[in-house]
């Protein structure tokens, strides 16, 4: 069965995103060598928070990461309707993140395994060099 990612909207988008991003996330701190699991999920947070999310976006602005592909589905996330709020959050946020991780599910879906693998090192680099630090 063939998924048609264009006519999907940005929360399912997300959803797969959030898991494909997450693994990224998770496979790096292990490679560095983290494996205490209250640590990881504190560690984790740097890199996967609506926060960490909407700040790596705007990185990927400022440094014109994103394709204009990208760039549409991004806004498809961001602005699709959610069901759901924010935990620790403004709703502002939660909605640049949601973008950002419909980025990644489109990407999944469209089998785009390389420029998944670019642009979260990308990010991960991003996180470690302490950019996304406010």
């Amino acid at each position: 069965m063939k998924t048609n990612y264009q006519q999907m909207n940005g929360i399912a988008l997300a959803y797969l995103g959030d898991a494909v991003y997450e693994v990224y996330v998770r496979q790096h701190l292990l490679m560095m060598g983290y494996t205490k699991p209250n640590y990881l999920q504190h560690r984790a947070t740097h890199f996967v928070s609506a926060k960490a999310q909407a700040a790596l976006i705007k990185l990927m602005d400022a440094n014109n990461i994103l394709t204009d592909e990208e760039k549409s589905y991004f806004k498809r996330g961001r602005n699709a309707q959610s069901h759901t709020k924010a935990k620790h959050t403004d709703a502002i946020t939660y909605r640049i993140s949601t973008g950002f991780e419909a980025i990644f599910g489109y990407l999944a879906l469209s089998q785009q395994s390389e420029r998944i693998n670019e642009l979260a090192q990308w990010c991960i680099n991003k996180v470690e060099a302490g950019e996304t630090d406010e």
